[in-house]
This record gives C-alpha cells, sequence and structure tokens, in this order.
C-alpha cells in the first residue's frame, strides 16, 4: 500500500493536493492555476461524462498527487494517491516548453482515467491489459482537450498513437490486444504487454469504435460496462469480442472500378505470419454515401479514412495518387491537414512495404515548402527521419540532406519574421510545435543561419550565465550547440545539469549531451550511465537510448550495450519496462548484414541471462533489421537519384 509522510498541514476540505520535495522552491505546479490545481478537477468533470452516474456513489475522497524525485515509471494509478515523477506533475514556466504542459496535461488525465479503468473495473489477468493502458490512453487526450480546448490536443492522438503503434502493428512479430491468459505466465511476459500494442493501439482502436457509433452511443455503453463491473473483473468479451487478432489491414481503392479490397498490412511482405490473418481479400464497391471519404468529383481526386479515425493504412490506384499530390502542389488545404499528415505517412510505409515505390512517397514532400501546419510536417519528418537512420552513414546522405535543408528554409524563414527575428513566441500550442520542427530540421541538415543563430543562443548563456533560450526552444537548441561545440561546451551542460533543481530542465540537457560528436565524451558518458552517482537509475537506459540515437554514437552504444549486458539486466531488472526501449533504440539503425550478424550473436550468447520484458523486442529488431537491409538494397540508388535532381513543387 503506498503511503507518503509529512510534516506539513492541509485543509481537510481539500479534494486533490499536490506534493512535492521541499528543495523545488517555486514550482509554477503550485501557483499556475489553468494546469495544476483546477487541471484535476476539469478532468473529474469529463471522467463523470463519460461514467456520470457509477463512478463512485457521488462521493470522493480527498485525491493525494505526490512527485518524487527517484521514480522509474511515469506515474502510477494508485487509488487515492497518484505517484509521478517531478517531470509528468510539476512544471515551471522559467524552463517548462509548451511540450512539456501538455505531457503533464495528459499524464494527469491517463491516470485519473484509471480511477474507473483499473480501478473501480479491474482487469481478470495481465493478457486483457489494454482494457486498463488502452481506455487511459484514449481518454486522456480528452481530459487534456478538456483542460486546453484551445491546443487541440485531441488531433494529437493520430500523431502519438495511430502513427506510432502502425510502426509495430506492421510486424509480424507482433501480437493481439488481448492474448490468451495461458500464453502471459511470467513476469517477464506480463513487462513486454506495457508497449504500444496495449496503450496506443487499444486508444486508436476506441477512438474508431467511438465515432463508428457516435460518442453518446459509446459514452452509454462504457457506462453499462463500467456499472456492471464496478468493484470487479473483466476479460476482453465483457466489452468486445474480436480482439485476438494481431495487425491490421492496409485498404485498397481503385478509382477507376471503383473497387475496394483490404489485406493485412506487413513492412516486410516476405515476413512468415504464424497466427492466420482476419484480413483476408475482401472487395466492395465505393459507395458514395461513406462518411469516411472524400470524393471532389467524377474526374478529381478521392481521399479515404477522413480524420484518420479508422485502423488501417490506405492505398489507391496510381491515377488518384497522382491526382492527390497534384492537389497538395496546387491547394494542399483542399485536403484537411489531418488527412495531408495520413498521405505522408501511409505513403512512406506503403514504399517500405513495397506497395508503393518510394519516389511515390517521396513526392509527397515536394509540397512541404508551402506547408505551414504542424501535423503534416511532424509525420513528414517522423518519416524522414527512416531515411535518416538509414542513409546518414553512406554517400547517400548529402544529397538528402541538400533537398531537405531547401525544403525547410521556407518554414524556418516563416516563423523567423512571425516571431520578429526570434523575439516572440507564436501564439499557438500548434505553430510552437512547428517552430521546434523548423529549427531543428534547418540545423539538421546544415543550414548555417541556423547553426549560428543556437550557437549565439548557447554561448550568450555561457558566458553571462542568463538563459536567453526560450523553453519551448530549448531542447533543440542545446542539442545542436553541443554538438556543434567541444568539450566547454559540454563540460557546461553537465555542471548545469548537476546544479538545475528543476527535472524538466535537467531532462533536457541530459539528453542534449548525447548529441556531442565527441567519441571519447560519449563513451565518458555511456560509463556514467551506470553510476547512480552521476546518471539516476530511472534515466540510465534512455540517456543510452539518446547516445545511440547519435549517429557518432550509435556503434558505441551498441558495443556497450553488449559489453555490460549481463550487469545491466542484474542491475537493472528484467522486468523493466524500459529494457525494450532500450533494445529497441539501440537498434533502430540497424541495416547491414554485419549489424544482423552481431545481433543475432547477442540473442544467442545471452540466452541464459536472458532479456526479461525485451524479449520480444529482441526477435522485433531482428526483423527490422532484415527488413531495412532489405529495403536498402532495393532502394538506395533510385533515392539518392531523385534526391539529386532537386524537384521543386
Amino acid at each position: 500500500r503506498p503511503s507518503i509522510k509529512s510534516s506539513m498541514n492541509h485543509p481537510s476540505s481539500k479534494t486533490s493536493i499536490i506534493y512535492n520535495h521541499p528543495s523545488i522552491i517555486h514550482p509554477s505546479s503550485i501557483n499556475n492555476p489553468s494546469i495544476q490545481n483546477n487541471l484535476p478537477e476539469t478532468l473529474r468533470k469529463v471522467m463523470a461524462r463519460l461514467t456520470y452516474s457509477v463512478a463512485t456513489n457521488g462521493s470522493r475522497p480527498t485525491l493525494y498527487q505526490i512527485a518524487i524525485p527517484d521514480f522509474n515509471a511515469g506515474a502510477m494509478e494508485n487509488w487515492g494517491l497518484i505517484t509521478y515523477r517531478e517531470t509528468a506533475l510539476l512544471y515551471d514556466d522559467a524552463f517548462a516548453s509548451n511540450s512539456n504542459k501538455e505531457r503533464i496535461a495528459t499524464v494527469i488525465a491517463h491516470e485519473l482515467a484509471h480511477m474507473w479503468f483499473g480501478n473501480l473495473v479491474t482487469l481478470r489477468w495481465w493478457n486483457d491489459l489494454w482494457l486498463n493502458e488502452g481506455f487511459a490512453s484514449y481518454v486522456e487526450f480528452l481530459g487534456a482537450d478538456k483542460a486546453e480546448p484551445e491546443w487541440n490536443v485531441k488531433d494529437l492522438i493520430v500523431l502519438n498513437d495511430v502513427h506510432r503503434v502502425f510502426a509495430v502493428d506492421a510486424l509480424a512479430s507482433s501480437h493481439p490486444l488481448s492474448s490468451l491468459e495461458d500464453d502471459i505466465q511470467k513476469p517477464a511476459q506480463i513487462s513486454e504487454l506495457f508497449d504500444a500494442i496495449s496503450y496506443s493501439k487499444g486508444a486508436s482502436v476506441l477512438r474508431m469504435l467511438s465515432d463508428f457509433l457516435t460518442e453518446p452511443v459509446f459514452t452509454k455503453g462504457l457506462q453499462s460496462y463500467l456499472r456492471e463491473f464496478a468493484f470487479d473483473n473483466t476479460v476482453y468479451t465483457d466489452l468486445w469480442s474480436h480482439l485476438q487478432a494481431m495487425g491490421f489491414p492496409v485498404v485498397t481503392i481503385d478509382t477507376a472500378s471503383g473497387s475496394v479490397s483490404q489485406k493485412h498490412f506487413l513492412l516486410d511482405p516476405d515476413s512468415i505470419v504464424t497466427a492466420p490473418s482476419p484480413y483476408k481479400m475482401k472487395q466492395n464497391q465505393i459507395a458514395p454515401t461513406n462518411n469516411d471519404m472524400k470524393v471532389t468529383g467524377a474526374s478529381d481526386w478521392v481521399l479515404a479514412n477522413l480524420d484518420v479515425v479508422g485502423y488501417y493504412r490506405v492505398n489507391y490506384d496510381a491515377a488518384n495518387w497522382e491526382k492527390l499530390l497534384t492537389a497538395l502542389s496546387i491547394d494542399h488545404e483542399s485536403i484537411p491537414k489531418i488527412n495531408r499528415a495520413q498521405l505522408v505517412d501511409d505513403a512512406f510505409n506503403l514504399a517500405r512495404a513495397k506497395i508503393i515505390l518510394t519516389v511515390q512517397a517521396l513526392k509527397t514532400t515536394l509540397y512541404l515548402k508551402n506547408e505551414r501546419e504542424y501535423m503534416p510536417w511532424k509525420s513528414a519528418l517522423d518519416n524522414l527521419d527512416f531515411f535518416f537512420l538509414m542513409f546518414d552513414r553512406s554517400e547517400v546522405y548529402g544529397a538528402i540532406q541538400e533537398y531537405l535543408r531547401n525544403q525547410v528554409t521556407p518554414l524556418f524563414q516563416h516563423y523567423k519574421e512571425l516571431t520578429s527575428n526570434w523575439t516572440n513566441v507564436p501564439d499557438g500550442h500548434m505553430d510552437q510545435y512547428n517552430q521546434v520542427n523548423a529549427i531543428s530540421l534547418a540545423c539538421k541538415t546544415g543550414l548555417k543561419e541556423c547553426q549560428d543563430l543556437v550557437q549565439s543562443w548557447f554561448k550568450e548563456w555561457m558566458d553571462t550565465d542568463k538563459n536567453p533560450i526560450h523553453p519551448n526552444l530549448r531542447s533543440t537548441v542545446y542539442c545542436n550547440a553541443i554538438a556543434a561545440g567541444g568539450v566547454k561546451e559540454w563540460d557546461f551542460a553537465w555542471e548545469k545539469f548537476n546544479t538545475s533543481t528543476i527535472a524538466i530542465e535537467a531532462d533536457k540537457l541530459r539528453a542534449a549531451m548525447a548529441c556531442t560528436t565527441t567519441p571519447w565524451l560519449l563513451n565518458r558518458y555511456l560509463e556514467y550511465t551506470l553510476d547512480p552517482g552521476r546518471i539516476r537509475k530511472q534515466d540510465a537506459t534512455s540517456t543510452i537510448v539518446y547516445i545511440a540515437q547519435n549517429v557518432d554514437g550509435q556503434s558505441l552504444a551498441w558495443y556497450f550495450i553488449k559489453s555490460n549486458w549481463n550487469y545491466i539486466f542484474t542491475q537493472y531488472g528484467g522486468g523493466s519496462f524500459s529494457f525494450a526501449n532500450l533494445i529497441n533504440g539501440v537498434t533502430k539503425r540497424f541495416s547491414t548484414d554485419s549489424e544482423l550478424k552481431q545481433l543475432n550473436q547477442f540473442k544467442e550468447e545471452n540466452a541464459e541471462v536472458g532479456f526479461g520484458s525485451a524479449t520480444l523486442a529482441v526477435d522485433q529488431s531482428i526483423e527490422r533489421t532484415q527488413a531495412n537491409i532489405k529495403w536498402i538494397k532495393e532502394n538506395k540508388d533510385r533515392n539518392v537519384t531523385w534526391a539529386s535532381t532537386k524537384p521543386v513543387s
């Protein structure tokens, strides 16, 4: 049973009380009513809208929420006492970005949702974990949207959950939302289920169901479910009886014939799937009244899965793809922004699955010179990140870097003008996000004006000890400045990291120090991760992943993991939720026969030690590496040829 000890008295009339360590002197989490004081009450109203007469018979005890300095999980929904990492509950306006504030809002909403989905109604066994986490992950967007409606957070579920889980669920080694009870018996098997499938696929499927049924009908169904099983255990069949199938379909629309078909979507079409697929080839005709589809005219384009409420990808005949590309080029706003993001994401993943040509996917980025919205740019960057991972160690990278620098320069100049030469902050929540995109990609692709800008800001901080960098921009500025600098910049960041009492700021610095291009600094930093006096245990695995994301640190991090696996596994525990993230993060760039051989050897040599919660992640990494090797062999030459032609929109 969780408990806390405090020397402070509090009013007994309070329904929600927040505790933090006394070393945090002026947290805005206490002083700012828009996020911390009113948010729990606002979120309870959202939950009440879904479960109104069911939750607690009309009365609530005091809800305690506490920020803990050393806490491995992001947060934990103990009934009546919710525990958080400091970065998930507390913020200070002087240090917190809009991304930090949004995360706090969604994490609190997620944990409050567990008061109903997890505490009031509890899964019978871990094979149905998604009944807890899928609901909470869906409701977190509703709660945050209720608290800050001008943020339009509900739209971000497409980027943060739907697109995220597609990347995992398109592997043959994926798993269903609900597994068989007999298949989940060991602690490591339970830990493996705390993954994108349970969280993000669960949320995505519930969002699709809500849209299909309409929200009022969906809400009544939830009310009935919660009433019937209050203070009881449930299995997935109590809610929905068709969830023991892995994966998702790709729906193909032929606008010439009007036919619609679907099949199981796999990133590697040569994968062997041992479980039977529910996505058999089916054909129907396009229905002119289909609410999921936009048809602009007999001779114009067709767009399906409007607002991406369906859990599937969409492919079209070649002629319709060309019409959609023309629409993006001539009048991109004729296509909703969420669907512009969808077109980019679908195209790149269809290309990875060899359903369309990679060049076709790259063409969806041509119009980006004219795009100013966050969601399409974020979708493009997430997918182009795959190109960076595959090619940033090869001769192809130069041509791709030059092309993307040309594409992002107008966005960079747009925000320079919008912010009066970087002196103001954009008004909109999404605009603030996209400003970060503009600076990050401009610096990453070598735009000198951007590189000079971030270095000048960081130097001013070092010279005056007064930080001129807006919290929204600190992560990308710190990273790029440290990458361009040397030992002096790294040591300055290390000193600031060690003296910071604000966890959000310390996290930004911890990630940025992994951006250095100096190998001995990266090796020293890797060694620091095994010293809890320097890097907290809760942050060790994510720090190693940050280093692996750096092209100069990837091989160093992999060697470090191989050499220290026995120690890491023993000290940090095979049941740790972060172990799967560690394996996936360190092997994400693997794309050579040599790396595949090393990965298989690593699996074989450590079979006796084991991998705990990373067991499935090791298999997925092998499968992903095999797919990457095939993809590079088939696409390397044509990609450099296309990028070198410097096409214009």
